[in-house]
């Protein structure tokens, strides 16, 4: 018993000095529970404490959307007030889609329940089978719709998929671009509290057509809108569409114009749809207005008197370089442009030639205008003056090797004074004053009056192909000489030179107010200053005689018939003018041969001028006659008669008016 008992004892104690043995082990597991136990809560607690903005705005990102409206764009107006582009109402029907979730769900438990009825055993899949769910539950809202406007309209399956996959958080457009008595219709026919709804936008407006589209220009759809100190820029963001200047003052003028995009903030579920109400908001504003100085009255007589002929027509306030006028034809009607542009139009004004912007974006031969500069160059000079007889002309002259011959229909003027010589546009003198002259001075006369340059006006697609020639530009360009008769062709404005519209209508508003350079533009100050450069530099007996010879132009000369027909007169009014007509060589329907430009520049009144207007219209068939004084000076006049029309008698014209 004794020895049980010791052994007993014995094993006790190793058991109790083998746990002693092992106890650090456990002891040291606990630590390392302890510090892993420490670990995670420390991470928890920087996740909590430190990366808390982190996880909030994660959160944020993925259960905010944002929405993007954008804001109407700026009016255009003429210098009285007159709207010329605003915006009209573009009804759309659309049909909400988050409302319909229930209906959705409803449509796709009854659609697989009859596949499974069938035992047809293709099942659709289950995406399929939404898909053909939101198609059915779509056009049973859509035939409420053709219902009430006796249509027949369907669902495109397709774009309604793209819809959903891209822009789920905006109406879905069922109908766009309805007529207002649709738009009645519906308003009256659609229950209120409907998932179906008219929704209004804006889209350019054009109150007068066709008038004056090279000018304003047209808009295109920009899906990229951007909205300024909006918050959510790192939110998904689903975006209406906008609108972009493609061309004219809606183009230059963009920034100004565009309106200010408003936005939404929704929180979404799951599944994409937003829930009400919107966690910010802001509406769209309208942008700033443009007003021009477009005279519309003007605009549309010069429009309507050049008719379906091609050309242009500038009329200018001389004193402020203002635009008062820029026409061009052929046009186009703006209308047809909004609230988009199809292929067929684009393609029609294209082959038309419709697109081109002749006062700016074309350089022509002067003709006989360009005799107002030689005339200034050769005075200026001192080789030629007012009282002196250069030439006898008899209608031809050798220069060179060549004939030249006295073109104005007449010829034979016998010994002519520089008066005479500009009314009767006697081109023989001014083959002489050019070689007295010279090129080169002829030349450095024509950059003094920035002939050579772009106006600068606030238009886009100005060209810079005017070409005032030197003898060392022909040696460079071509590889030959100048010859004499370069020089003669350059001093009626023939040969190498090339010019813009509104580059001979800025020459001649300088010239009315005896100085060397005009700015145009083609916006309106209502206090602009009136514009002063460099003198010609011409004393009062030339300029005298240079004014002089202007208004025999119209007086007993090349463009005496605009006084010779009342419907052309400006009664008291004396008209300082000078026609040309300048020829090009082309190839047309197959055949080479000459075609006419027809030129007429002019101001008025002669003794204070107040317009100065240029109309340059082109010849459309090979070898026809076809002058300043019998095409392009009846243009002219018409414009000056409605100007002085409106400027004696403003109370006989319509007040301005608003777009509502």
């Amino acid at each position: 018993m004794a020895t049980h008992d010791t052994n007993l004892a014995g094993r006790s104690g190793s058991l109790l000095e083998s746990h002693k043995n092992y106890q650090p082990r456990v002891v040291f597991f606990y630590f390392v529970v302890v510090f892993l136990l420490l670990v995670l809560a420390g991470g928890l607690a920087y996740q909590q404490l430190f990366n808390r903005d982190r996880h909030r705005d994660s959160e944020r990102v993925q259960n905010q959307r944002r929405i993007l409206v954008p804001g109407p764009r700026g009016n255009i107006y003429d210098r009285e007030g007159r709207l010329l582009v605003g915006n009209r109402p573009r009804f759309a029907v659309v049909l909400y889609l988050d409302e319909l979730r229930p209906e959705f769900r409803r449509e796709f438990i009854r659609i697989r329940k009859n596949y499974r009825d069938t035992g047809d055993k293709d099942l659709p899949t289950a995406p399929q089978l939404e898909q053909i769910a939101r198609v059915s539950v779509v056009q049973r809202y859509l035939d409420q719709v053709n219902d009430i406007l006796h249509r027949a309209a369907t669902v495109d399956s397709a774009d309604l998929v793209r819809h959903f996959a891209r822009q789920l958080l905006l109406p879905y457009t069922l109908l766009d671009d309805l007529e207002p008595d649709d738009y009645a219709h519906l308003v009256e026919g659609l229950p209120v509290r409907s998932p179906l709804q008219v929704m209004a936008s804006s889209t350019r407006y054009y109150p007068y057509g066709s008038a004056a589209a090279h000018t304003l220009g047209y808009v295109g759809v920009e899906s990229d809108i951007e909205a300024e100190d909006f918050p959510g820029e790192d939110l998904k963001t689903f975006k209406m569409k906008g609108t972009v200047g493609r061309d004219g003052l809606e183009k230059v003028f963009d920034a100004r114009l565009q309106g200010e995009a408003g936005g939404t903030i929704f929180r979404v579920d799951p599944t994409g749809y937003k829930i009400n109400p919107p966690l910010e908001k802001r509406l769209p504003v309208q942008g700033k207005s443009l007003v021009t100085s477009l005279d519309i009255d003007l605009q549309r007589v010069a429009e309507e008197a050049i008719g379906d002929r091609t050309g242009t027509a500038v009329a200018l306030d001389i004193r402020t370089g203002e635009v008062l006028v820029l026409a061009n034809k052929p046009d186009y009607n703006l209308s047809d442009t909004s609230p988009h542009i199809s292929h067929e139009m684009w393609q029609s004004i294209l082959d038309r030639g419709a697109l081109l912007n002749q006062a700016i974006g074309g350089a022509y031969p002067p003709g006989s205008t360009f005799k107002i500069l030689s005339a200034i160059a050769g005075l200026r000079s001192g080789r030629v003056t007012p009282d002196e007889s250069l030439v006898d002309c008899d209608g031809v002259v050798k220069i060179g090797n060549k004939l030249f011959y006295c073109d104005n229909g007449r010829g034979h003027h016998h010994d002519v004074k520089l008066s005479e010589a500009i009314g009767n546009s006697c081109d023989i003198y001014f083959y002489e004053v050019g070689r007295l002259v010279g090129a080169d001075s002829l030349a450095a006369e024509a950059r003094r009056f920035h002939l050579d340059q772009r106006t600068g006006i606030e238009l886009p697609n100005e060209t810079s192909r005017m070409l005032m020639p030197t003898m060392a530009w022909k040696e460079n360009q071509q590889g030959e000489r100048w010859f004499p008769g370069d020089t003669a062709n350059m001093s009626i404005g023939q040969g190498f030179v090339l010019v813009t519209p509104l580059d001979m209508a800025c020459f001649a508003a300088s010239v009315a107010r005896n100085e060397v350079f005009t700015k145009p533009t083609i916006l309106h100050h209502p206090n602009a200053p009136f514009q002063h450069t460099e003198p010609i530099g011409l004393t009062p007996a030339q300029r005298s005689a240079l004014i002089e010879g202007m208004v025999g132009t119209t007086v007993y000369g090349t463009a005496k018939g605009i006084n010779a027909l009342p419907a052309y007169q400006v009664p008291g009014v004396r008209i300082a003018g000078k026609t040309g007509t300048a020829q090009k060589r082309v190839l047309k329907d197959g055949q080479i041969g000459t075609i006419n430009f027809a030129w007429f520049i002019c101001f008025a009144p002669a003794d204070h001028p107040e317009i100065a207007v240029v109309v340059m219209l082109e010849g459309d068939t090979i070898g026809e006659t076809f002058g300043g004084g019998l095409n392009s000076a009846p243009v002219a006049n018409l414009i000056l008669r409605k100007y002085f029309e409106k400027r004696n008698h403003p109370s006989a014209f319509v007040p301005p008016f608003k777009a509502p």
